[in-house]
């Protein structure tokens, strides 16, 4: 098998750009890193957008944390939130949804893939949260989905290997497997051995800790993409 891809998660221009210049494919642009990824601003997009091949980026559009079975209204927001972000470029937009029993929500699948158009479509890691992933991979498959970013149901992926090698072994060039959740530099050789199509990370370090902070303010210092952390993923991915 060739090359596969080293998807970073940033969540700003600058992240994005570091990224990239260090040798990622692809970014996946969020905001709220530590609470799982958020749906970015309209300005963080943009710039985003501006400062890159908006073709690489895949934006999460996530409107809360705290689970993934979602109201109408809800799922309305995400579907008006992906269509600002094609509208705008964007070459993918990353989602997902469960029922309140834990499989896939296809109504609301069918709607943000219909939202989504010719973008690439990205099931994120509500999969893990589920009640059956290898229910809700087959589900994903039938929906159209382009891409499944999975841990293989582990808290992290070099963890997940066995559901991850399955999922690899079913996708049959039906949907890419991207395995992500908790990885090094170090996991990726093992996780590619495993035959998934690419590997996700953040590849992040903390800055501004000595910026003012305190009540209201939240933890001191603010994370940033690390342009050593990125090249030393790509170099495993490549060797």
């Amino acid at each position: 098998m060739g090359a596969r891809a080293v998807e970073i998660a940033v969540q700003d221009a600058a992240g994005a750009r570091v990224a990239l210049d260090a040798g990622a494919d692809r970014l996946e642009l969020c905001q709220a890193l530590e609470t799982g990824g958020l749906t970015p601003s309209l300005g963080i997009l943009e710039a985003v957008l501006a400062a890159v091949d908006p073709l690489v980026v895949n934006v999460l559009v996530r409107p809360r944390g705290g689970g993934f079975v979602y109201s109408a209204e809800e799922a309305a927001v995400v579907e008006a939130d992906i269509r600002a972000c094609v509208e705008r470029g964007a070459g993918g937009v990353v989602v997902g949804a469960l029922t309140g029993d834990g499989l896939l929500d296809r109504d609301a699948i069918r709607r943000w893939r219909d939202a989504a158009g010719g973008a690439t479509l990205v099931f994120h890691r509500a999969i893990d949260a589920s009640a059956d992933p290898r229910a809700v991979f087959d589900a994903l498959i039938e929906e159209g989905a382009d891409r499944v970013l999975t841990s293989g149901g582990a808290a992290r992926s070099v963890d997940g290997i066995p559901l991850l090698s399955e999922f690899a072994a079913a996708s049959a060039g039906r949907i890419e497997v991207m395995a992500g959740g908790g990885v090094t530099a170090g996991d990726i050789p093992a996780l590619l051995a495993a035959g998934v199509d690419a590997v996700h990370l953040s590849a992040r370090e903390r800055a501004g800790a000595d910026a003012p902070s305190g009540p209201g303010g939240g933890a001191s210092g603010h994370d940033v993409t690390s342009a050593e952390l990125v090249a030393e993923a790509v170099r495993e991915a490549r060797r």
